[in-house]
């Protein structure tokens, strides 16, 4: 038996932008609770790079909502789709990549997305099952559904041709690839970030044509990276990586800005509403303390969250020098003069994962060398065994030479 309307809604609808239509949404759930049969819910992914982030948990999130009102989460893996990558919100034409890599990004995709989702109530396919049998004549019966001046109606479109930017015919069909899969697993509702919005519609209208009840469509906003500023991406940096280890993921969350605490709650955690509440009416960092808690505790289990939360007290609050403090060589040859560049020696001790970050860290006064800040990013240093290097609030390392 599924909860009672209201309580779906509520549920449903946390964190969700718009609803495409939301009176056909609702009386979907009251067939759907009449008829004591679940709807199909349909997510897909492209597995563009081997791993998942929280922006990518964000819909993943949504789905597994669903699961928990009864319904059938349907897992697209979008081999094909991967191939060509979603234009939505891009401004340049996005590189593409071979089949055999996306099958090889995908390999551990499921392992990650279980934990997030029910493995054992999600029907999982791949794009390919039905891609892959097309001919090129059901290539363009399918293009028949679509006209050059509808897509272009799309944001990103419009703005990339009356710019004179480039379009390949190839990423027209994508939304159309996008939406032939909900005509394909039958869906009732697709979930998508609002940069989806068009692709979810045009499911919307294959399905139609295709003589089935179209779809509805939930869109949820793009979550926002640790910079505070650009949408959550490993191509800036700005991610917390589901797979990431729990001192890593703990770290990061602590250092949110507090104006997406509320986002972050409602977008990426199992946090209930009521408690989300009551913590963001208190301190800014008793809530980051929960919820890098709660992030920790859903991805890696509570011995893993606990230990973390224990170090970052001491680490980091009570500022005590980690027990076990990494030991780096430096060698030799790394050398001019018995002299390092400091960002050099920031990015050998593995503090950084390039000279550009570390040159960040350093002017922003969050690197020291024996306890003396350094901040003069082109500074050389001279290295001495058992010296202690800290980049960052929970980064350290203890030279030798």
């Amino acid at each position: 038996m599924f909860p009672d309307i209201e309580t779906q809604l509520k549920h449903l609808s946390r964190g969700v932008i718009d609803i495409f239509p939301r009176d056909e949404f609702v009386a979907r759930l009251d067939a759907a609770r009449r008829a004591n049969r679940p709807l199909r819910v349909k997510l897909g992914i492209d597995p563009t790079r081997p791993d998942i982030h929280l922006g990518h948990g964000v819909p993943l999130n949504k789905l597994r909502h669903f699961q928990e009102m009864g319904h059938q989460a349907v897992l697209i893996i979008g081999d094909y789709t991967g191939m060509i990558g979603d234009p939505s919100g891009q401004d340049t034409t996005r590189p593409q990549i071979t089949h055999e890599q996306v099958l090889e990004n995908a390999r551990t995709y499921l392992a990650q997305v279980g934990k997030i989702l029910d493995l054992s109530r999600t029907e999982v396919v791949h794009n390919g099952d039905w891609f892959a049998k097309m001919s090129f004549l059901d290539v363009i019966r399918l293009a028949g559904h679509m006209t050059v001046a509808r897509m272009l109606e799309r944001d990103d479109f419009r703005k990339r041709y009356t710019e004179n930017q480039p379009i390949s015919l190839h990423e027209f069909l994508y939304p159309l690839m996008q939406g032939y899969d909900s005509v394909m697993v039958r869906s009732d509702v697709e979930i998508g970030g609002n940069d989806q919005t068009f692709n979810l519609l045009v499911g919307r209208q294959l399905q139609k044509d295709a003589g089935q009840p179209p779809q509805a469509a939930l869109t949820l906003p793009l979550l926002v990276g640790l910079d505070g500023a650009l949408k959550m991406s490993k191509s800036y940096g700005n991610y917390i990586g589901i797979n990431e280890d729990p001192w890593t993921m703990y770290g990061k969350t602590m250092s949110i800005p507090d104006a997406l605490l509320r986002t972050y709650f409602d977008l990426t955690s199992d946090v209930p509403p009521e408690e989300t509440e009551r913590l963001l009416a208190g301190s800014p960092m008793e809530a980051k303390l929960a919820l890098a808690f709660a992030l920790v505790r859903r991805y890696h289990g509570e011995p893993a969250a606990r230990e973390a939360s224990d170090r970052f007290d001491r680490e980091v609050r009570k500022k005590e020098t980690p027990e076990a403090v990494p030991e780096v060589r430096v060698p030799p040859e790394a050398l001019e003069d018995g002299r390092i560049w400091i960002a050099r020696l920031v990015v050998l001790c593995g503090l950084a994962e390039s000279t550009s970050q570390a040159r960040r860290l350093v002017t922003q006064g969050a690197v020291s060398l024996d306890g003396e800040a350094v901040t003069d990013a082109n500074l050389n240093v001279t290295p001495k065994a058992g010296a202690l290097l800290k980049a960052g609030k929970r980064k350290f390392a203890r030279l030798a030479l």
